[in-house]
Formats: structure tokens, C-alpha cells, sequence
């Protein structure tokens, strides 16, 4: 079994692991958790009735957070010409085209999100087996005519959910320095888009358990009624 430490106990002893928690409650639980000496981030889990097998059922999507994730990510850009010059200017961290490809496979790793426009695709592809799940997607908006739009929308907040392998949806809310208010408007934010992209084959409960936590506090069982009420 797993040993955790002394600080890790005393702060789950705070969380009744048999009690479900308003969403604004849970809110609230999760910063009192919150005691690293870092700003800790605050995490999401949404278990789904989903077959991630079925392409139909594999919700994925994109949504700009109202008050962003607390961090700014470090975007760099595969583009040419004036979208070249537009995303330099919408603040990527680095532009370019067969340069920016060259770079990645010689191990310049210094971003956090790539963007392409479609047409340089054919030369990105070299990179697919290097960046596996990191590379640009149009399922991820990061694919597009126009990459400036997707650089200001990152830098703003934007964030990717994805169901994985078991059906969760494992996403950021912001950071534990955030008000509560920020933190739960960024949560009903993200639970409604999750809501939203139920897909239509799925009958019944959709929704089967949501958890918050810190990234270093205990998780924190969120009411499903609570959620259906205020995110539906």
C-alpha cells in the first residue's frame, strides 16, 4: 500500500470521503487543501458512461476558461507568410516552417503546444511518431487557416478535455491562489462543456462521479445532483 505523509493526512482528514459535496462547497474544501509551498494547481476528474473505443463517444473539445488556468503556455507555431507575421504578433513564442521541424527533431522541446496551419501538415507529419499525442489536431483547434486566433485563445486560458483509455476526463480549473469565485466559474464553465458534448448514443446516466483536488491535497467528491442543477 501507498505511504503517505504526515501533511497528506492531516489535510485529507478535512475531506469526509463519504460525503458528496456542493459544487461550491467542494470549492471552498479544495483551497483549505491547499498548503504547498508552491501555487498549486487545481485539478478536475470527470468519470464519463463512455466507450472511448467508439469514436462517437470519444468527447473531446476545447473551451477558454473565464479566468484562464493560471498559467500561460508556451506556444510555438509551424506557419508561413502573414500568418507567419500575425502569430509572432498574437505572441507565440516561436514561429516558423522546415526551421521550427528541424529544430524538434534535433530536441528543442521548449513549448507547450504547437499550432499549424494545415498546409504545413505535410511537413509536421515527419514529426508524428516524436510528438505523438502533442501534435498539432483539428479535433484539438490547433490545425487552422488562421493560427493567431488559436495563439491569442491559448494565452487567454483555452484549455483541451479529452475521455481517456477508463472514461475520465482529467482537466486544469486554475490555481489554488484563484478567489473562489474564479474557481467555481471555471468549473461550471468546464462541466457544462463536458455536458454539452455527451454524445448521442449514450443513454442513461452520463456522468457518473466528479472529483477536485489540488495537486497535492486529497480528491474531493463533488454532488452529481448539485451538477445537474447549475451545469446542465
Amino acid at each position: 500500500m501507498p505511504t503517505h505523509s504526515k501533511r497528506y493526512l492531516e489535510l485529507a482528514a478535512k475531506v469526509d470521503r463519504t460525503v458528496r459535496y456542493p459544487l461550491a462547497e467542494a470549492v471552498t474544501l479544495a483551497k483549505q487543501t491547499a498548503s504547498a509551498k508552491f501555487d498549486e494547481s487545481l485539478e478536475l476528474a470527470v468519470k464519463l458512461a463512455v466507450n472511448p473505443s467508439k469514436g462517437e463517444e470519444n468527447v473531446r473539445g476545447t473551451i477558454v476558461l473565464p479566468h484562464g488556468t493560471g498559467k500561460v503556455p508556451r506556444v510555438a507555431v509551424f506557419a508561413e507568410g502573414e500568418a507567419a507575421k500575425a502569430a509572432e504578433e498574437a505572441g507565440a513564442d516561436r514561429v516558423g516552417a522546415e526551421d521550427l521541424v528541424e529544430a524538434i527533431k534535433q530536441g528543442w522541446s521548449d513549448f507547450d503546444i504547437l499550432v499549424a496551419q494545415p498546409q504545413m501538415m505535410r511537413i509536421v507529419g515527419a514529426l508524428g511518431k516524436m510528438l505523438g499525442p502533442r501534435m498539432p489536431s483539428k479535433k484539438a483547434g490547433n490545425v487552422l487557416p488562421d493560427p493567431s486566433s488559436a495563439v491569442q485563445q491559448l494565452k487567454a486560458g483555452r484549455v483541451e478535455y479529452r475521455v481517456d483509455r477508463s472514461g475520465v476526463v482529467h482537466v486544469p480549473l486554475g490555481r489554488a491562489s484563484f478567489t473562489e469565485e474564479q474557481l467555481l466559474e471555471n468549473l461550471l464553465a468546464m462541466l457544462q462543456a463536458i455536458v454539452a458534448a455527451r454524445p448521442s448514443t449514450v443513454s442513461g446516466r452520463y456522468v457518473l462521479s466528479v472529483v477536485i483536488s489540488t495537486s497535492m491535497g486529497p480528491g474531493i467528491k463533488v454532488d452529481l445532483e448539485d451538477i445537474r442543477a447549475k451545469a446542465a
